[in-house]
């Protein structure tokens, strides 16, 4: 391990809240010029607290933070972007009524005859994305983005700033393998020329491939500082976790037949996405009982403009969508959840979460109706809310579990974890929309999730999935359909075909036919 001086470097760290929680206990942790230093946990561990440290969002309650061997103290983040630091939240922070161009360089706008140059900003952000292959339109709306496009305009913020220390918090969260493997290209091209990265990822394979170093936390404490290359996947997953990693089969013996009862069918559907152009179009398949079936594609392909037309949050015009045997065509949001649908949303903050409000009453959110809840016409049953509540945090092993606690202080893993126990434990569900599921969350929690899913699975309901994690699609799909720019090009079984097959024809090549 290399002894030249830190170019950063955080010493006795401690992070309290109110409540008494700790979030970081005494941690140590220096990175040196040109590495790049990887920090696992599990969700609640500590990272992204730690992390808003590091870039002044957050200040210590304990502790030093020292910048080119001089001690400093960041009131903002605009203090640490000043010494040269930049970060790529999980959890973005854009504007969303401002143009993509507007985004990446505000705070730092090319000025022509004293007014802001938008022509020269353009031409500025399409040089950079055209550079690190992350293409993004410069004069899109960020509201009007998927969450990939909007990841990729984080990353572009970041890079677009003359920066030593960028700090990543699940950068590749919703990027197809040949993106990932880009980005990480580009990341070793600028280490070589001396940046320094700091990234928390819950893909060890991208820890291996990209760390020297890394660094776990584990229930706000420092447990290791270990070089990457000295230990396996399954070595770091144990440090994390504290238990040796599982994995989560599907039971071929479950996989649906094609004379099994069809469950969802879209037909000949075409949805527009804000801006009135097709986002997808005419789109046609059916969902099985006791079958997941798989979404693959580049984020921005129309799936979530797809998501929204079957559960009733975009409106269409042609096209039947069927639930069991009903349309659902001029049903409403509530009504098709009553029919028997379910839906983990992409975007647990701005989609499926109140963050002001307590985990009791986000479980509760479009569930006020249900027997078992509502008390009368004008009432909710307090008690039981409260015990089914604890009930699905004791299930999904939500932390901290007081069902009094506002969602904003989770970490995203736990928010996440709050979301997809809600869903998955509606009665009488049908069909369940699941997108990105275990987006943001550690291998513990994926391991659990993946398990919930096939457990209702072979239960009998069907699973429409959407993920950006091919190896997520291949454990768990009975089938995998490959959208591209609004259409289905290829179906696939996942036993027939690889990681590989699936991202060339996530990008237009390799079209495939239907199994």
């Amino acid at each position: 391990m290399t002894t030249s001086p830190s170019l950063f470097e955080l010493r006795g760290i401690t992070c309290r809240f109110p409540g008494g929680v700790v979030a970081n206990q005494d941690i140590d942790l220096s990175v040196q010029p040109g590495e790049v230093c990887a920090l696992l946990g599990e969700n609640g561990a500590g990272k992204s607290t730690l992390m808003k440290v590091a870039f002044g969002m957050l200040q210590p309650t304990e502790g030093k933070l020292f910048w080119k061997g001089k001690e400093m103290r960041f009131r903002s983040s605009a203090d640490a972007m000043h010494q040269g630091i930049g970060m790529v939240h999980q959890h973005f922070m854009l504007i969303p009524r401002f143009r993509v161009c507007e985004n990446i360089v505000l705070g730092q706008e090319p000025v022509a005859k004293g007014q802001i140059d938008l022509k020269q900003a353009r031409q500025r952000v399409r040089a950079i994305s055209e550079e690190y292959g992350l293409h993004v339109d410069p004069d899109a709306v960020v509201d009007d983005l998927s969450v990939g496009e909007q990841q990729r305009v984080e990353i572009l913020k970041a890079l677009y700033r003359d920066i030593d220390l960028l700090i990543l918090d699940e950068p590749t969260a919703v990027l197809t393998p040949q993106e990932t493997d880009e980005l990480f290209e580009t990341l070793r091209s600028l280490v070589a020329k001396g940046l320094t990265i700091l990234f928390i990822s819950h893909k060890l394979r991208e820890v291996k491939a990209l760390a020297h170093r890394v660094v776990v936390l584990r229930k706000g404490a420092k447990i290791a500082d270990i070089p990457v290359e000295e230990h396996s996947e399954e070595e770091l997953a144990a440090l994390m976790v504290g238990r040796p990693p599982a994995t989560v089969t599907r039971d071929a013996s479950t996989v649906a037949e094609s004379n099994a009862k069809v469950v969802l069918t879209v037909d000949d559907l075409p949805v527009l996405d804000n801006r009135k152009l097709p986002a997808i179009r005419h789109l046609s398949f059916q969902l099985h009982q006791g079958e997941i079936l798989g979404v693959a594609g580049v984020e921005g392909n129309g799936q979530s403009e797809l998501i929204e037309a079957i559960t009733g949050l975009r409106s269409v015009t042609s096209g039947h969508i069927t639930l069991g045997g009903i349309t659902m065509d001029d049903r409403t949001v509530r009504q098709r959840f009553a029919a028997g649908l379910a839906h983990i949303p992409q975007d647990r903050q701005q989609q499926g979460l109140v963050l002001d409000l307590p985990i009791t009453e986000n479980f509760l959110l479009g569930r006020h109706h249900e027997e078992g809840f509502s008390q009368g016409a004008w009432w909710i049953d307090q008690d039981a809310l409260c015990t089914k509540t604890i009930e699905a945090i004791e299930q999904f092993e939500i932390e901290p579990g007081d069902p009094d606690l506002l969602v904003r202080s989770l970490s995203g893993g736990n928010q996440q974890k709050v979301v997809v126990a809600r869903e998955l434990t509606r009665p009488k569900t049908q069909a369940y929309i699941v997108a990105h599921p275990t987006r943001g969350v550690d291998v513990g929690a994926i391991e659990a999730i993946h398990t919930q899913l096939l457990q209702r699975r072979d239960a009998g309901a069907a699973i429409l999935l959407f993920s950006s994690e091919l190896p997520e699609l291949l454990a768990l799909c009975d089938r995998i359909a490959v959208l591209y720019e609004g259409e289905i090009v290829g179906v696939r079984n996942p036993e027939h075909t690889d990681e590989t097959e699936l991202g060339m024809m996530m990008t237009g090549g390799n079209v495939g036919t239907a199994i």
